[in-house]
């Protein structure tokens, strides 16, 4: 019996761990944080550089952790005096997302978005230069994708959101004047909430002293 014991436990200890399903109790709907919050989660739809809704988005809901929400109220609170809001792209991304990303990036033949989205890189670079990873920060919870937006739309910042491109550099020489004062200006903005840029998306902040990080969630949006 013993033996017999043993040889099960052995059997599931093989076993892949069942995917994590529920959200923490630590994340939040941004939107019901952070006030006047515009939220456009591109990776449930299709306007994305693979094309197709991505693994793991099942809403188009910004979810991230309680303290990344409340230094982005911050930062909406601070920015509204201007006539100006924050429109969000992307919050937490589940691990099974970057998985998706993975693969497609080794499917050299699917090329559905590239004009759109990077035209001036092969795909097969994307990984190599940064502007994906096999580890996303995005899915500790406190990293979100997020532009300015008044009254007009979204302000000109000399890109699209998730532009694969040297172009999407906060400090590309190359972008008009008034392109480089909104990435300023949401820079100062988010910095001055702690939250820190990635130099080579003008978009793309993580919060400092984020409570997860060495934590990568994979619950869906949902």
């Amino acid at each position: 019996m013993r033996r017999l014991i043993g040889i099960v436990l052995l059997l599931l200890s093989t076993l892949p761990a069942p995917a994590q399903e529920q959200r923490p109790a630590s994340f939040v709907d941004a939107a019901t944080v952070v006030p006047g919050l515009v939220v456009d989660m591109r990776y449930f739809g299709s306007d994305n550089f693979v094309g197709r809704r991505i693994d793991g988005y099942e809403k188009p809901l910004c979810l991230l952790t309680i303290q990344a929400a409340q230094a982005l109220a911050e930062v909406a609170r601070d920015l509204a005096p201007r006539g100006l809001r924050l429109k969000v792209f992307d919050c937490y991304r589940p691990k099974r997302a970057v998985a998706h990303f993975l693969r497609w990036a080794k499917a050299a033949a699917d090329l559905k978005n590239k004009q759109a989205y990077y035209p001036d890189l092969d795909k097969a670079q994307l990984f190599a230069e940064g502007y994906l990873s096999a580890r996303s920060g995005h899915s500790r919870g406190s990293t979100v994708d997020v532009t300015l937006v008044d009254g007009s739309g979204e302000l000109d910042m000399g890109t699209p959101f998730d532009f694969l491109s040297p172009r999407s550099n906060m400090l590309d020489p190359g972008v008009s004047a008034q392109a480089h004062r909104h990435r300023m200006l949401l820079g100062a903005a988010m910095s001055t909430r702690g939250f820190r840029p990635y130099e080579k998306e003008w978009w793309h902040f993580t919060l400092r002293g984020e409570p997860f990080r060495e934590t990568y969630f994979d619950f869906p949006v949902r």
